[in-house]
């Protein structure tokens, strides 16, 4: 049920078409959130539909030209109920502590290696989050709710990350050389 949720809060950020709109996600919203072109796209359709956005008017209607979106009073305060609704965390679903797993029945050949490469990605990622909180997220900027929430997101992907890297390094050095 998120995704349309995403999509609410992105264009009451900036009002977008949906081509800028999977583009931010791309950059943004997708770290955490993500989507296909087609999911977004499907999605601002059915937001159109329950009246809770709206395309911009443009001068000339030219058929095949971008629309432009922006969110309707009902879309804020279909955003704003879900902002103070109760949700329960999501269990775990994990594919590497499933093969993790699976490794204990059959055998673990090649396992160390997908830890390497997993270990080398949430290490270039956290090094992207670093750059992304050093660019856009100095003390001096983070004085209003808002950019001290957007921080807040972005520390919390600055903290798994860590995890990640941690219990990657730990487990390797756990199993030892592969054999």
């Amino acid at each position: 049920m998120s995704l349309p949720h995403a999509i609410l809060t992105a264009l009451l950020e900036k009002p977008s078409s949906g081509l800028e709109l999977t583009r931010r996600f791309d950059k943004s919203i997708g770290y955490f959130w993500s989507a296909t072109h087609q999911q977004i796209y499907r999605e601002l359709g059915r937001l159109e539909e329950a009246g809770q956005i709206r395309a911009l008017p443009t001068p000339v209607p030219v058929r095949g030209q971008r629309k432009e979106y922006e969110v309707l009073p009902a879309g804020r305060e279909f955003l704003r109920e879900w902002v103070g609704a109760a949700e329960d965390p999501k269990p775990l679903r994990s594919a590497l502590l499933l093969r993790m797993r699976a490794a204990a029945v059959v055998g673990s050949a090649g396992l160390r290696a997908e830890l390497e490469r997993h270990l080398a990605l949430h290490r270039a990622q956290l090094d992207e989050y670093r750059l992304i909180e050093q660019r856009d997220f100095p003390a001096e900027r983070r004085a209003t709710e808002p950019d001290r929430l957007r921080h807040l997101v972005l520390r919390g992907g600055i903290d798994l990350e860590r995890f990640w890297v941690e219990w990657l390094t730990a487990a390797l050095e756990e199993l030892g050389p592969e054999d």
